[in-house]
């Protein structure tokens, strides 16, 4: 592929998706929405999108109760797409999780109260999947045993550095209510990721797109596909609202990561250019391409199926 900027082609592209909500039987969640059809539609969004996307990570909440079906109504939805993008699904659990069904149906594994807490290597990626949830609580917290596994693994560095998935992230929201929910002693964390090879840290927990830093890293919550929080209600109220779904593209360059919002949904279309455009401004030369399209007074016409 021809460069058409300074920068490179991203050494790593994931699929971010936060919050999914399945309930058993497929019912509808606060029975006023399919939280399966809308993550069916980003799927199909990131299929036609012609990515290659490496990894689909989920952070958190996969399941609203826990519920055993709605476990495997997700990997039935999941697995297969994940497979056509020849991406690999990597599973983070949230509050709304419990482990024993959690580690049996995403993981595979023999059922455990234990963290589920995990490392996976994504073509010299690391993404380290990290358990921040407390049973039978809503709030998040990493235990001192937790926290020294996670500077073992850390110890030495990956070859393209480590991106941390958990669903509670460690950034302050202006939904003020959540404060009450949030990761607890966040500085303990930040003293076993400063300074390490992690180059950014993705959660979710809000519903709502957010960004931020923590430990000098940069921070990306990616809003839930279920239902998402109206930030701007009014204040010490929580509102739940059935739009601005998203997800979320990270995607790792040689030199920093970059987290793009990609709205959940079909909007109508009124411009844009074919990929016949791309290639035929691929086929100049630097300075031609600047001319045809970057200059307001350019006379270049694009064909006419464009």
């Amino acid at each position: 592929m021809v460069q058409l900027g300074q920068h490179p082609e991203p050494l790593h592209t994931i699929a971010h998706i936060s919050d999914t909500h399945f309930l058993d039987g497929a019912r509808p969640l606060y029975g006023a929405l399919s939280s399966e059809a809308t993550l069916q539609r980003a799927l199909e969004q990131l299929e036609i999108s012609g990515l290659d996307i490496e990894a689909i990570v989920f952070t958190g909440d996969l399941a609203d109760l826990g519920e055993t079906d709605a476990y495997q109504r997700l990997r039935a939805i999941v697995d297969p797409a994940a497979e056509r993008l020849g991406a690999r699904p990597i599973w983070v659990m949230g509050n709304h999780d419990e482990r024993e069904p959690f580690a049996e149906h995403m993981l595979g594994a023999a059922p455990s109260s234990a963290p589920q807490d995990a490392v996976y290597d994504v073509n010299g990626l690391r993404i380290v999947a990290l358990d921040s949830t407390v049973p039978g609580y809503h709030h998040g917290e990493l235990t001192a045993e937790q926290l020294d596994w996670l500077r073992g693994v850390l110890a030495e560095p990956a070859p393209h550095g480590t991106l941390l998935a958990l669903h509670h992230p460690p950034i302050p929201s202006p939904v003020e209510i959540m404060a009450i929910l949030e990761l607890q002693d966040q500085p303990a964390l930040e003293a076993v990721v400063r300074g390490s090879d992690v180059i950014g840290i993705v959660g979710g927990h809000l519903h709502y797109s957010t960004h931020s830093t923590f430990a000098g890293v940069p921070v990306a919550v990616a809003a839930a596909t279920c239902y998402t929080m109206d930030v701007l209600a009014p204040v010490g109220t929580l509102a739940g609202v059935d739009g601005g779904q998203s997800v979320h593209l990270t995607q790792v360059y040689p030199d920093r990561v970059v987290h793009s919002i990609v709205p959940v949904g079909s909007p109508p279309r009124v411009s844009g250019f074919s990929g016949r455009v791309l290639e035929r401004l691929a086929a100049m030369t630097p300075d031609a391409r600047r001319e045809a399209f970057s200059n307001k007074r350019s006379v270049w016409k694009l064909p006419p199926e464009a």
